[in-house]
């Protein structure tokens, strides 16, 4: 009698090793992806840890703040370097720098608006928050600013602490990731 593998248990672990094969090939970019959304939560926090050191250098102060009910776009780009050192555009420049990107190599962009609520812990709303969650992905890789804001889950809410900030960034899986200062 011959010692060897059948054929059948040849075929078997060939198609054990293709089965291993494609649910290693099927995770893999939802893992980068969920690799990606955690870096993302970083620059979230990045931001949050940088405004507090803003806030530290300026006797708790906040940079300038939009007019009421506007939002204040702010970005790396040329402009930047004409930035006043208390404008969240100041911030940008000497507190985030030219190297706050996304996973996807791109500048994130801030948005800096006021929360509108009436009441402490009531939605900000908002058009631009309301803008802001309806968009999909990456949205122009905007952070969404919310002064006198905290978060709720992925909301923003009122605060009672005209110092407090909340920060939203939509993730690429799903959802918004909400940070607070």
């Amino acid at each position: 009698m011959k010692k060897g593998f059948t054929i059948i248990e040849v075929s078997l672990v060939i198609a054990i090793g293709g089965l291993i094969f494609l649910m290693a090939f099927i995770a893999l970019p939802g893992l980068r992806a969920s690799q990606r959304d955690t870096d993302r939560r970083e620059g979230v926090i990045s931001l949050i840890d940088n405004v507090k050191k803003y806030q530290q250098n300026n006797r708790g102060a906040l940079p300038t703040q939009p007019d009421p009910g506007g939002a204040t776009t702010v970005m790396w780009n040329s402009d930047i370097s004409h930035a006043t050192e208390t404008s969240w555009a100041g911030v940008y420049r000497d507190y985030l720098g030219e190297n706050f990107v996304d996973p996807n190599g791109q500048n994130y962009r801030l948005e800096v608006v006021k929360c509108s609520a009436t009441a402490v812990d009531a939605d900000c709303g908002g058009t631009s928050i309301i803008s802001f969650r309806d968009e999909p992905f990456p949205n122009n890789y905007k952070m969404l600013v919310v002064l006198q804001a905290t978060c709720y889950g992925d909301k923003a809410v009122g605060s009672a602490n005209p110092r407090k900030v909340a920060v939203l960034y939509k993730l690429e899986g799903s959802g918004i990731y909400c940070g607070n200062s």
